[in-house]
């Protein structure tokens, strides 16, 4: 087991990545919200009385992104360089992506996970007025590249 996370105290502190080497960083994560079909088709309308929907899911996934590192305890701060929320709502579930992209010196998954984390909870919030039973699940990381790690492709 690694536990260089540990400080000799036994407590946790943040990875040093100071002497780690600049480079291309991406990766995409994604999630889905089921709703049922009435609850889809206002959505789709623009009938949900708190507004735009997906519009607001997507900005709520682009600033969650950038402020991961105010969330997650051990997350550094990247300057991102591009952050794409997309959805594609099917019969009775919307799919969300996000891609999150920089050049930096640690990987951006967090950042990717916690924007469509971010976008299905908007989802939900603005929806639960009408629906109470709604589900958001499969959050997970889809594809990372960069770094001394290389890819990971689910």
């Amino acid at each position: 087991m690694d536990f260089s996370h540990i400080n000799e105290q036994g407590r946790a502190k943040m990875v040093d990545v100071t002497e780690k080497e600049v480079t291309y960083r991406q990766a995409i994560a994604r999630g889905t919200v089921k709703v049922n079909e009435s609850t889809m088709q206002l959505i789709k309308s623009g009938g949900i009385k708190k507004g735009d929907v997906l519009g607001v899911a997507q900005i709520a996934g682009l600033m969650a992104a950038k402020r991961t590192s105010d969330i997650i305890p051990m997350c550094h701060p990247l300057a991102l360089s591009g952050v794409d929320i997309s959805f594609d709502c099917q019969e009775n579930e919307i799919r969300i992506e996000a891609v999150v992209k920089c050049k930096g010196v640690t990987g951006v998954e967090m950042e990717a996970l916690t924007a469509v984390s971010a976008a299905a909870l908007t989802i939900y919030d603005m929806c639960k007025a009408i629906q109470r039973d709604i589900e958001i699940g499969n959050i997970m990381l889809v594809y990372k590249e960069g770094g001394k790690s290389g890819v990971f492709q689910r």
